[in-house]
Order: structure tokens, then sequence, then C-alpha cells
């Protein structure tokens, strides 16, 4: 019995090295693929069709104009049903010819291109115009098959034409680089235009047009789309960095001169160089191959710095730009394994995933040991691409097992009943109401070929290439003629021959069957990785001197209501003075130390409080998370919320606090609670205004509550433009308040008001982050199947915006510093308290709201729900 046991473990440690994945498995991942494209193209058309995208929390078409303005980001929204178009080459590849014929007589019919509207032109280009491309490549493919699209007449490839000049204008400048932005039925630089004052665009956004403009002339034998595409590129490599030969991130479209000099392979500049070597693949043009060449050699011995790639500036590339790195840089490992470069290919990828498995998700920003800086994550499909690649050039089934965690994580926390909501913050498990139309154009698609073998394909994909958002345009294309933009008479200049370190390795993709003939090859790279990314790195006591008693009080260990480490501070000399307004100041008079080693150690103590000061004051806030654990949400639905200074520290609880909601009366809560028998036992919901958060507190508290939520009462206001803070005490002690109490702002409140008006009885858990749908502790008694439920459109989570606000300055009911700020600092604000002071415009109104009675719950619904009505009213009308 030993002995077996023994081959058993030793069975399974070598299966954790890279066992085969068996066909059967395999087939159940693909399937799942499937089964989860439908349920988030389902949801678009069933509930966002023909708008833009899907609004996943709440059940809705995203319509710019509509909603509130996200900034840049709407600039890819056009009104021309973004997500349909972006999705139609992935129906085929899935193997859904019926419902892509659907989809495509949908596009001819509905979608309109002579919108006036402004749009980004790096974004229509690579979503819309490569959309409708690679929707005409696979008609084609199928008409030619004989079964299916034999009505197909190229209308895609009209639209694509009609797309094509109307994106044109936008390249009329003396540089030949585009303006980044063009109105679809106007242009640039008129009135009716509304854009063409921009002097600046990304470098990506230049050099990310090649591939589909070469494309639709080919397709359509008109050069003038690929002369204009070639010129941008033309131009952006004369203007690199001739000794370091890296480009910068911003640049003038009218001078050439860089505006923003840092250089990495992430945001700005990422597709730029992906469009190089790919332009060379698909069109043949020995040029294109030989700037990539030059590119990637700058990008190794300054950028890559294994496993890591950190940005430099272009002039002094030995210097640093920034010490964290952004997620779209995802995708480098597949652009290596197109090179052919597979070990730092490799090594970067583990240091990747190594990162998604700390925090589930990519970050949209990191630092260099592996913490979040910007703890967004938009579905993005860059590691899936890198790891399909990987896979396909190592046929390590390691890389099958990063393929079944990244669906894994998806299903776990990204999937809500209406489609998959994007990650507003990967540590809370906190949504945002978005579901951007590349997570249908590429995350499957790589998912689905990750698992797939070549007979599950109804087409070779190693016909096609994949432009930056993964449409398919054919090989055959480098067989078309075209025109050059280099004069048949006229010899690639001599300086670029002279910079190239010409080898057969630099135009040829190797076998990696003779790259890597010890399978254990790849693995051997990963495990330092590994080991990088886990390793902790614990911060050294100081040194004490033999028989000088305990270690001294650590800033980060401060806590102002311990009288143990009130009387350290006595003790090193430290003061601590309560402050009129609720804050608290730290002064130090070594003098007043009992001894000159405490004095010391006072010191030190005042240098930590004000580098954690300081520190903290940069860092995002961590904010709480609401999540709505009953039926028929059953954890899928995820508030964001902020803390308190006082009370339950949610952070430090393993299991949250979990109950039912009760509306309080007076829904202010700034009276004796009136229906103490309804709120006890339960999380009390109130309303921000007329006094303090604690008062609030300790009077739901009294009425014997287990937590309590408070909704702010300034109308519109969201987390997506508001920063969160931390709800300050009273300028007295707050260590009577035993409850958690965490605060909504108006529409995120709205979201659980219209569940509470719906379903009556909404069970929610606070904690300090979302916690798994599979934990069966946390969600007892909820029917956790996957069984679809119908949307509700009242029960949501919120929309968010694509950053958090880092600061805040004080405000009613006592807001205070950022979330994750300490409590005290030297000379440091920490959460003035502040009464509300009546509405200047409103006073009376105002004290009648919350008189003894209070306003009604259900008078505050009926409004709300008003409300929401007439914006589907307006919705409907304007689609």
């Amino acid at each position: 019995m030993p002995s077996a046991l023994f081959v058993l473990m030793l069975l399974a440690a070598l299966c954790s090295l890279g066992c085969a994945m068996s066909r059967d498995e395999k087939l159940k991942l693909r399937n799942q693929v499937v089964e989860m494209f439908d349920h988030a193209y389902q949801n678009y058309m069933d509930h966002a069709y023909p708008a833009d995208e899907l609004m996943p929390l709440t059940c809705r078409g995203r319509v710019r104009g509509l909603e509130p303005s996200r900034g840049d980001v709407d600039d890819a929204l056009g009104k021309f049903s973004l997500t349909l178009i972006d999705t139609l080459d992935t129906l085929v590849l899935l193997n859904k010819t019926a419902e892509f014929e659907a989809a495509v007589r949908r596009v001819l019919s509905d979608v309109r291109l002579d919108n006036d509207i402004v749009v980004s032109v790096f974004e229509t280009n690579i979503r819309v115009l490569g959309g409708l491309l690679g929707g005409h490549s696979m008609a084609v493919m199928l008409k030619e098959e004989g079964q299916h699209m034999r009505w197909y007449q190229d209308e895609l490839l009209h639209m694509a034409k009609d797309l094509g000049l109307r994106l044109l204008p936008a390249f009329n400048t003396s540089s030949g680089l585009p303006y980044p932005r063009v109105n679809l039925k106007y242009g640039v630089r008129g009135p009716e235009s509304r854009t063409g004052t921009e002097t600046d665009t990304c470098t990506a956004c230049a050099g990310t047009i090649i591939l589909e403009f070469a494309a639709l002339s080919r397709f359509t034998g008109d050069p003038v789309f690929e002369a204009h595409a070639r010129r941008a590129l033309d131009f952006l490599w004369e203007k690199r960095q001739r000794n370091s030969n890296l480009v910068g991130t911003t640049i003038n479209i009218h001078s050439g001169e860089w505006v923003r000099r840092d250089s990495g392979v992430g945001a700005g500049i990422d597709s730029y160089y992906e469009y190089l070597l790919k332009a060379y693949v698909l069109l043949g043009d020995e040029q294109f191959l030989q700037r990539f060449n030059i590119h990637y050699a700058s990008i190794m011995k300054y950028i890559s710095q294994p496993p890591l790639l950190l940005d430099v500036h272009i002039h002094k590339p030995l210097l640093p730009a920034r010490t964290w790195m952004d997620s779209l840089l995802a995708f480098f490992p597949g652009l290596q394994v197109l090179k052919g470069d597979i070990r730092p290919a490799i090594e970067t990828h583990e240091m990747l995933y190594q990162v998604t498995k700390k925090h589930n998700f990519l970050p949209e920003a990191f630092t260099t040991d592996f913490r979040v800086h910007w703890a967004q994550h938009p579905l993005r499909p860059e590691f899936a691409e890198s790891t399909y690649f990987l896979y396909k050039a190592t046929g390590d089934p390691y890389y099958l097992e990063a393929g079944r965690t990244i669906m894994d994580n998806l299903n776990r926390f990204a999937r809500v009943p209406c489609g998959f909501a994007a990650m507003k913050d990967v540590r809370t498990g906190s949504h945002e109401d978005r579901m951007d139309s590349f997570f249908l154009a590429e995350m499957f698609k790589y998912l689905f070929l990750l698992f797939a073998d070549p007979e599950d394909l109804r087409f070779d994909v190693e016909d096609y290439i994949f432009t930056t958002e993964a449409h398919l345009l054919p090989l055959s294309l480098s067989t078309t003629p075209h025109v050059s933009s280099v004069p048949p008479n006229q010899t690639i200049p001599q300086v670029e021959q002279e910079e190239l370190d010409d080898s057969n390795f630099d135009w040829t993709c190797p076998n990696t069957r003779l790259l890597f003939p010890d399978p254990a090859f790849p693995r051997n790279l990963r495990e330092p990785i590994r080991s990088a990314v886990d390793r902790s790195c614990p911060r050294p006591a100081p040194y004490r001197e033999p028989g000088m008693g305990a270690p001294p009080l650590r800033a980060q260990d401060f806590m102002a209501n311990n009288p143990e480490h009130l009387e350290l501070l006595r003790r090193m000399g430290v003061s601590l003075i309560h402050l009129k307004d609720g804050r608290v100041q730290l002064v130090q008079h070594a003098t007043q130390a009992v001894s000159p080693i405490a004095a010391e150690d006072g010191v030190r103590f005042m240098q930590e409080m004000m580098e954690l000061s300081s520190q903290q004051q940069k860092e995002q806030l961590p904010p709480r998370a609401i999540q709505i654990v009953s039926h028929p949400f059953f954890g899928r639905v995820v508030l964001t919320a902020g803390p308190a200074q006082f009370g339950t520290d949610l952070s430090k609880s393993a299991t949250g606090v979990r109950g039912f909601v009760t509306v309080a009366e007076p829904y202010t809560g700034c009276g004796e609670i009136t229906n103490g028998e309804e709120v006890q036992g339960h999380i009390a919901l109130l309303q921000r205004g007329q006094c303090m958060f604690a008062e609030k507190a300790r009077h739901i508290q009294k009425a014997g509550a287990i937590g309590g939520i408070v909704v702010d009462d300034n109308e519109g206001s969201s987390s997506d433009t508001a920063p969160l803070f931390q709800m300050a005490g009273d300028g007295r002690s707050t260590d009577d308040i035993a409850l958690p109490l965490l605060f909504l702002f108006h529409k995120e409140g709205n979201i659980l008001l219209e569940a509470l008006k719906e379903y009556r009885q909404v069970e929610v858990l606070l904690g300090d982050k979302a916690r798994d749908r599979g934990e069966a502790a946390i969600f007892k008694g909820a029917d956790v199947r996957e069984a679809e439920e119908d949307c509700q459109t009242e029960a949501t989570s919120p929309t968010a915006s694509e950053s958090e606000a880092t600061t805040t300055t004080s405000g009613k009911d006592g807001d205070a510093s950022p979330t994750g700020g300490e409590d005290v600092g030297p000379a440091e604000d920490v959460g003035p308290a502040e009464a509300d002071a009546p509405k200047a415009d409103g006073g009376e109104e105002e004290e009648q709201r919350v008189d003894g009675a209070g306003r009604s719950a259900d008078r505050l619904l009926a409004d709300w729900r008003d409300d929401l009505e007439a914006f589907r009213q307006m919705e409907k009308d304007e689609l």
C-alpha cells in the first residue's frame, strides 16, 4: 500500500509539471468556451442591440449621449452596433455559421455609417473596419464552400470602403499622421465636425492602420488607403530616436515632435510594433521586417529586463521612466512567438500568469513587485492571446491549464446574469457596468483555438493573420497587386541596411522542436519566475542594542484608540492632539521623552509616520464591497463602497457581515429609529445628510442593527466620477460603535434600493472584497447552479470610470482622507468631521424630508422607478 501511494504521488507530481490534456477534457473546455460566448453574445442581442455595447449589470445597451460620459473611452462608440460588427468573424470561428449569416443580414439592414458623431480613428479602424473586413473574409470563404452565404455579393466590403472613405479626412495633415478623431459625417476641421483641433496622437493610434487599410486597398483595388497607412508608418519611422531606435508614446501630428518621450511595449505604443511585423507577414514587404527587427533589438536591449518590460526614456534609454507595467503589454509574448524569440516570451508570460493568480485578473497596471497599481480590469484578452500562441509554439499543456484558469476566473468573478462585467477593482471583486466589444471579438477566439484541434475548425487559421483586434485577414492578399510607398527604382536607404544585424534568425521563425528538444525546458524557464513573484520580502526589524527592552512602536502598527500605544507615544515624547474639527495632530518634544533612547525612538516614529502618510496619499483606494447574495443575484452583483474610520474593520474580518437590508426610519438615521423591530438583526439602509456618520451608526446600533449602509443624497453621484472616502467620526471617541458602516454613492445606492423594491427580501454581504460565489459557506441556501435567471433591470451594479481618484477634500457628513490613509499622521489632517448645513436652495424641503416619520422609502423608490422608466423611453426613442 505505501508503494502504491508513492506511485500515485509521483504521478500527481509529474502531471503538475505538464501532463498532456486528454481530448475529452479539451472538448469539455472547448464546449465551455462556446457556452460562455453564447451567454455574452445572446445577452447583447437580447438586451443591447442595436446599441454599440452591452451594459451587463443593468441589462441594457450603452448608447452614447444617453449615459454619463466616460471620456475618451466613449470615442469607440459610433452608433454603428459596434459589438455585432466586432463579433462577426468570431461566429464563424466558433462554427456558428447560421448565426453569422443572420448577423450579416442585420448589419446590412440596420447599421448606418453616416452618423453625425465624433469617433476615434484608431478604435473605429481596428474594431469596425477590421470587423467588416474579417466578416467579408469569412463570407467569401463560406460562399466558396457552397453551403452558406450564396447570396453574398461583397456587401460588407462595400460598407468597409464607405467607412474607409469616412476615415480618410483624418489623414489630411502635413505629416501624414492622422488626427485622433473624425466625424463620420463631416470629417475634420469644419464647424460641424466638432473635431480637428487636436495636435497630439499616440504612436499606436497612428501606427496601427496598415493591416486594415492595406487589406481594404487590396480587396477593392483602390490603393489610396494603403498609401495613407504607409505614409503614416514612414513618418513614425523617420521620427524614431536615432541613437536608441525607440519611439515615444505621444507625438505632435503636425510638427512630429515627441510630446511624451517614455517608451515601452504597452499602452500607447504596443500595436505599432505588432503591425510592423504583421505587415511583413501579410504584405511581404521586407522593409517592414527590417524596421521591426531594429526596434526589437532596442526593446530587448533597453526595455526588456526579464521577466519585466519597463518603460524607458527614448533619449536616455538606460534611465527607467516608471516602476510599473500596464496590462496591455501582455500581448508581447505572443508577438515574440511570431518573431521566433521563445525564451523571453515564456519568461514574461510566466510573470503575467503569476500576477493573474495573485489577483484573479491582470490589473490595468501593477508594480515591479507585482502589487496593484491600477485596480481595474476591463476583461482584456491580451494574456489569453499570448497563452494561445505559446501553446502553439511549445505544445506544452501547461498553457492549456493557464487557459482553464482564465475561464474559471471569468465565470467565478465576472459572470453576471446579463453577460460578463468588467472588474472595477480586482482587489474587492466589484464590477463595472461594461462589456467591451473586444471581449467577444478576441477573448473567445483565442480561448476556443487554445482547446481546439485542427479538425474542430472549418478552415485553416494558418491561412490568416490576426489583426490587433483578432480579426482574420487572408494571407492571400500578399499576392494582390499594390502600389508600394517606395518607387521601384529606389532601394531601401543605406542607413537602414547598416543598422540591421542580419541573420537567418531575423528572417524566419525557428522550428520549436529544434529549440526545445527537452520538454522540460519551458518549465525550467518558468520556475525562477514563479519563485520571484511568490517571494515575500518582510521588512527587517530595527536594530536595538541588547538589554534595551522591547522594540519601539512602529508607525504602521499605531492605533489612536489603543491606550498602550498612547502610553508608548508619551514615553517617546510624542503628544497626540485632538483638534476641534476632528483632526488629529502629532507633535514630538525630545526633552519630554523618558530617556535619550526613547527620544530617538520618537524621532524614528515621526519619520516613519511622515513616510507612511506620504506613501498612502499616493496609493489608490482599497474600497469595501457590498455583495448581493440573495436570489436571484447569488453574489453576482458587487457594489463598490467606502468604509468608516470607526466600527468593525471589515479588512480584518475573514467572513464579513451578512444580513438582510431594511430601510431605517427616519431614513437619515438622525433620530431615534422608529422601526427598531424591523431593523433589529438586519443591515440598516440610511440616507446621507443632516447629522454626522457616527451619530447615524449609534442610532442604528441602539436599534439592534448588525451593520449600516449610508446612501449619498447627492442625486446622480457615482463612484464612476467621484473618489471614495472614509467616513470620519464626530471628533470624540467612537469606541462605542461596534458595527460596520459603509458608504454608497447615489447611483450604487439606487441599485440596492431597486433590488429591495423588486424582491423585498434582499440579503447582502459586507466585506473588504467580494467572496467567491462557489464558497458554500458564504452562499449557503442560495442555488448557485448556473441556471439562467431572468435579467432584472432594477437589480444591478454600477457603471465604472476608467480610473479612480486618489485624493478628496472634506465635505458633508465628515468626509475624510482617501480610503487607505492612516488615522493619524504628524500634523496631518485625518478626516475633518463636519455636519451638513441646510441647502440654501431647499432648506425647508430638506427639513420636511427628514422629520420624525421621515420620507417614506416607498415614495423614494417610486420616484426612482419613474426616472428609470423615463430613461428607458429616451433610450428607445434614440435607438
